[in-house]
């Protein structure tokens, strides 16, 4: 079997005027070139300017819109016009209650928001908006179950294991880093792949609103597709979403296999740090 994925990681600096139709106009140029990649991935905040202000907490105030507001009914139409799967990066939302999220969504081909994730990891003290309280996933019919992540949420083991055992194959990641920890993001990057045994797509923002450095991991953690280049470029691949049940079934390099780590013999693990523990039963998902 097979569940072939063409993706498509746009490592471009966010329109700085006219931000949703120089977007839109970009993506129609791009499609004309990846005319068979069914998802198009954007780097965080994407659209929403935040260069163009003196500070995230300004932009933010300028830019944030309900969900459901005007930019979402552009983007859910434009992924219908070009009948792709749209990951847009992130951008600012007004929340019902007032608050203002780093929000990442999803399109399909069929013009719906299917997805929408508020970053839980605002990289404080800089970042200084609301934080997100869900982890979220999304079902791509014929493909399989893919996971949504922004920025700092990778340096944080939590967000990607609970995306893989919500059954994420592949883990989004968007990012907006202009600084040297980049190195250490790629790292991660192969690392939350490895230990969970995923796809993991990292898109940076190119100069100058980030350096770039965008990759694509595969469940083993070999990098498929890499740049050093700070530049506006496009990386793009065809993954096959059954290698990862490959992996998680006879193991990584043909041994490791720690989702099969429990068995109904063994007792729970005290966790003091979440007051919780990590239950054998609750481990396995099958």
């Amino acid at each position: 079997m097979s569940r072939p994925l063409p993706i498509a990681l746009v490592q471009y600096a966010a329109p700085r005027d006219r931000v949703l139709e120089t977007f839109s106009e970009r993506l129609r140029a791009l499609r004309q070139v990846y005319s068979e990649t069914r998802l198009f991935l954007y780097p965080e905040h994407h659209l929403s300017p935040v260069e163009n202000f003196a500070s995230e907490a300004e932009a933010a105030e300028a830019c944030a819109e309900p969900l459901d507001g005007p930019r979402d009914a552009a983007l859910a139409s434009l992924a219908a016009e070009l009948d792709i799967w749209l990951v847009p990066g992130s951008f600012f939302e007004r929340g019902d209650d007032g608050r203002i999220y780093n929000t990442m969504a999803v399109y399909s081909p069929q013009g719906e928001r299917v997805a929408a994730y508020r970053k839980i990891f605002p990289w404080r003290p800089y970042e200084t908006l609301a934080a997100g309280s869900e982890f979220k996933v999304f079902d791509m019919p014929g493909v399989g179950r893919i996971g949504l992540s922004i920025c700092y949420d990778a340096w944080f083991p939590e967000s990607a294991r609970h995306l893989a055992w919500m059954g994420a194959e592949l883990i989004l990641n968007v990012v907006k880093t202009p600084t040297g920890d980049r190195a250490q993001e790629t790292v991660l990057a192969r690392a939350n792949a490895i230990a969970n045994q995923v796809f993991v797509a990292s898109v940076n923002a190119a100069a100058p609103d980030g350096i770039g450095r965008s990759l694509l991991v595969d469940p083993q953690g070999t990098v498929r597709q890499s740049t050093e280049d700070t530049g506006e470029l496009v990386l793009g691949d065809v993954i096959d979403l059954d290698e990862v049940a490959n992996v998680q079934r006879y193991g990584t390099a043909g041994v490791t296999r720690p989702w099969r780590q429990f068995d109904h013999v063994d007792t729970a693990l005290d966790l003091p740090l979440y007051g919780g523990t990590l239950d054998p039963a609750r481990w396995r998902r099958d």
